[in-house]
């Protein structure tokens, strides 16, 4: 498998461990640094879909910026997170990968050895 491609941040572990486990299995990924080149609200919404997640289930609640714009209150509709996860990549959970096997949030990093071929990681 050749068509795999990772929203990385380079600056969170997991993300970095994620890479490594791609490389690892004889995969060069695209890599797509979120913070830099962030998805559009509508790719953003279809990468949740297809991984099964809700915006509060793929956003980051530990970013300050989570609390400053009040994203915590539970009456928020998931579709203010996800204008505010469009708005703010930050608060975009990560590494989520997307190979043909489908989308995952990897968090811990081990979850993305069922989206790669299974001649990769044994």
């Amino acid at each position: 498998m050749s068509d795999v491609t990772i929203f990385h941040n380079p600056h969170c572990g997991t993300s970095r461990t994620t890479l490594g486990l791609i490389r690892d299995a004889g995969i060069e990924p695209r890599i797509v640094e979120y913070l830099k080149t962030p998805p559009t609200r509508a790719e953003l919404a279809d990468l949740l879909k297809r991984a099964g997640l809700r915006p509060r289930d793929a956003i980051r609640a530990k970013e300050s910026l989570y609390r400053d714009l009040k994203l915590d209150d539970p009456a928020t509709t998931d579709d203010a997170l996800l204008d505010a996860m469009a708005a703010h990549p930050i608060l975009i959970e990560r590494p989520l990968v997307v190979t043909a096997k489908g989308v995952r949030l990897c968090r811990p990093a081990d979850l993305v050895k069922d989206l790669l071929d299974e001649s990769g990681m044994k």
